[in-house]
């Protein structure tokens, strides 16, 4: 299993730039907030004797390695959990676009999308009440109704790689176990 991991907890790029940072550099600061993440993640998970390994699109060499594809390979045929860290290592991307270009780089049969609501609906269903869930559509159904599910980007290397897409939501006890199970939770785009 391999893990992109978001800094939105910490910093987020794009929103630091409409309050007057520079979109790069905040961008950069984005991507440096995923390793934080990456690291705690790697922690918790070697606390309960889960190997892993943490790569990085950006150099740092003392606390990650840097992403090479044939190693991101050979540590999950070890069965480690590669985390990914700090996107594509380019701004104006979004770790949605790291999850889709990593998931085709490391022939992954599905991109599971972990968010806060029960899947996609075809309104904000935080705040829309009576929004409704949609169970499975397809990628062009994503892009030309411009749901925000995933950037259009991920959608469509996704949709050109024919990689479906599974968004639910993690804050649900056991969602996580269920969909690496592939049980029906959420909404699936293919």
């Amino acid at each position: 299993m391999a893990i992109v991991i978001g800094g939105g907890n910490i910093f987020r790029g794009l929103a630091a730039s409409t309050k007057g940072f520079d979109r790069v550099s905040a961008d950069h600061m984005g991507m440096l907030a995923t390793v934080i993440n990456a690291l705690a993640l790697q922690d918790a998970l070697e606390k309960i004797d889960v190997y892993t390994r943490v790569q990085s699109a950006i150099e740092l060499r003392q606390i990650a390695e840097l992403f090479i594809r044939r190693r991101a390979i050979r540590h999950l045929e070890k069965r480690r959990v590669v985390i990914f860290a700090a996107g594509t290592g380019n701004p104006y991307f979004s770790t949605d676009t790291a999850a889709a270009l990593r998931a085709m780089e490391i022939k992954a049969d599905v991109v599971l999308k972990a968010t806060k609501v029960d899947g996609i609906f075809d309104a904000d269903p935080v705040k829309v009440k009576e929004a409704k869930h949609i169970p499975e559509l397809s990628y062009l159904d994503v892009l030309t109704k411009r749901l925000n599910v995933m950037d259009m980007t991920a959608i469509s290397l996704c949709m050109d790689n024919r990689v479906p897409i599974v968004v639910f939501n993690i804050k649900s006890k056991g969602n996580i176990r269920r969909v690496i199970l592939g049980e029906p939770i959420g909404s699936v785009v293919q």
